[in-house]
């Protein structure tokens, strides 16, 4: 169903950039961009359930209060329930034990984002404590994909992706721990970048995010968008323990840059061996003759890398982070107790609780050596394309499920279903997906392009180039007007 709206029909015309270049030429206000994305929230989000805290008058108020003048001025956006704290304003983190944690203090994410001068109006949904590619905690139950309600929108940004993907506003805040932006930005049709690790501060709570593995970042209908959030966000808090190098210009002005002739690789084999199907595999091929009609040097090509090892490392971290996760209430400190958390979060803190220190050393020490492998194929290549899901087009809903007793099942679906993105959490190099196919059945089909660390500028102008010769912002879902 076509649902139609009455105020600022323009809307859904643009992008955020798009939105505040209206705005800083008086073509619109803030209000009015505001009152436009709340109407298509309560027109929409009834069918994929992605927004579930609405802050409407915290909005209204901010706007009355005067907006900084930042590139970002006036344009709506929500955050992700799991980081990016707002004073006064609950984080779930999509789970029973902290649904009444309040922060004290905005995060320096959020100072940032304020500072640009977006209008923040919600939070979205999550899984429980980020530990899916799937967003159907028990909390506040499944977010549906806006191309298909059988199916899931991604995690653990699911909420943020189906609220972009419906067209309800231009670009959300979403973060990564070992796929959480690019695979829901795979299954809802968007532009999902995970930047260099300590590209983006976690200050003032957290020096990093799962021993480095996450960041925060969003999910956007366009590259420039992308670019411009992390300009708005990026470089080091008070206290950081690293920090990725800064860029030699704003990262906006890399987007729409020549890229000139890049070398590009692309690869088909996943690192733990899962099965690549025929629409990841249809896309990625086509994308890569794209790319050499572009005028780049392309070949197939799989990175030496120690593949068996990547999805046991990060299980080592992630366990350890979950166990360390439950052990305290922040406000009660007290240990979670069975009951307020799903299964695999349970049953993943308890195989936590057995990684030793040595254990936990010797994860670290795999991470940095897989990174150095990475720099060492980038010697020879500017880009590495594959596949942005395994299994090409966003899978069911119940699938990937938190409740079931078997954790090694559940670890196994996860990444047979997006394989590629871990890999480049434990190396912490930038990598963006891009929608830029489409299956059969007409659900979004994307790519993956990782740059070597620190080289978001590179990875930019790549993609708006891509973005450019194969245009995606106006296909839609239905319940965005689209035909599917």
């Amino acid at each position: 169903m076509v649902i139609g709206m009455a105020a600022f029909t323009e809307y859904e015309n643009h992008d955020a950039v798009g939105l505040a270049a209206l705005v800083a030429s008086g073509e619109t206000t803030p209000r009015e961009l505001l009152e436009a994305a709340i109407e298509r929230v309560e027109a929409r989000n009834g069918t994929v359930n992605a927004v579930t805290n609405r802050l409407y008058d915290f909005a209204r108020d901010a706007i009355a209060d005067g907006l900084p003048d930042g590139p970002l001025k006036g344009v709506p956006y929500l955050l992700k329930d799991l980081s990016a704290s707002l004073a006064g304003c609950p984080t779930t983190r999509g789970c029973k034990f902290f649904e009444d944690v309040v922060p004290a203090e905005d995060s320096e994410h959020v100072k940032r984002l304020k500072r640009a001068g977006v209008v923040i109006f919600g939070r979205t949904n999550t899984c429980e404590l980020g530990l899916s590619l799937t967003c159907e905690p028990q909390l506040h139950g499944p977010t549906k994909n806006p191309w298909d309600q059988t199916r899931i929108s991604g995690g653990s940004s699911g909420g943020a992706a189906a609220a972009v993907g419906a067209r309800m506003l231009p670009a959300a805040h979403a973060s990564d721990g070992f796929g959480s932006i690019r695979a829901p930005a795979a299954c809802c049709g968007l532009v999902g970048l995970k930047p260099t690790r300590g590209r983006n501060t976690m200050a003032p709570y957290l020096g990093e995010g799962l021993s480095g593995l996450a960041t925060e970042h969003a999910v956007t209908l366009s590259v420039r968008d992308s670019a411009a959030f992390l300009d708005a966000t990026c470089g080091p808090g008070a206290g950081d323990p690293y920090s990725a190098a800064a860029p030699n210009r704003p990262f906006l002005d890399e987007a729409g840059a020549d890229p000139g002739g890049l070398r590009i690789a692309y690869t088909l084999r996943a690192p733990n061996g899962a099965a690549v199907e025929a629409e990841a595999r249809r896309v990625l091929e086509e994308t890569a003759r794209l790319a050499e009609d572009l005028g780049h040097r392309v070949e197939e090509a799989d990175p030496d890398i120690d593949g068996g090892v990547v999805v046991p490392t990060f299980l080592t971290l992630m366990a350890a982070n979950t166990a360390v996760n439950l052990s305290s209430h922040p406000s009660a400190g007290r240990a979670a107790s069975e009951d307020e958390v799903e299964r695999i979060t349970w049953l993943s803190a308890k195989m936590g609780e057995r990684v030793g220190a040595a254990d936990f050393v010797r994860a670290t020490q795999t991470m940095h050596r897989l990174g150095r492998q990475m720099a060492a194929f980038h010697r020879g290549c500017d880009i590495l394309l594959t596949p942005g899901l395994g299994t090409g087009t966003a899978v069911k809903l119940g699938w990937l499920d938190m409740t079931m007793d078997d954790l090694d099942e559940y670890w196994r679906r996860v990444f047979d279903f997006s394989p590629f993105t871990v890999w480049f959490n434990l190396t912490g190099q930038p990598a963006i997906v891009l929608p830029i196919g489409t299956s059969a059945d007409g659900l979004p089909v994307a790519v993956q392009a990782v740059a070597p660390y620190g080289d978001e500028a590179t990875l930019f102008r790549f993609a708006a180039q891509l973005e450019a010769a194969r245009p995606w912002f106006d296909r839609r879902p239905p319940i965005a007007g689209g035909t599917g």
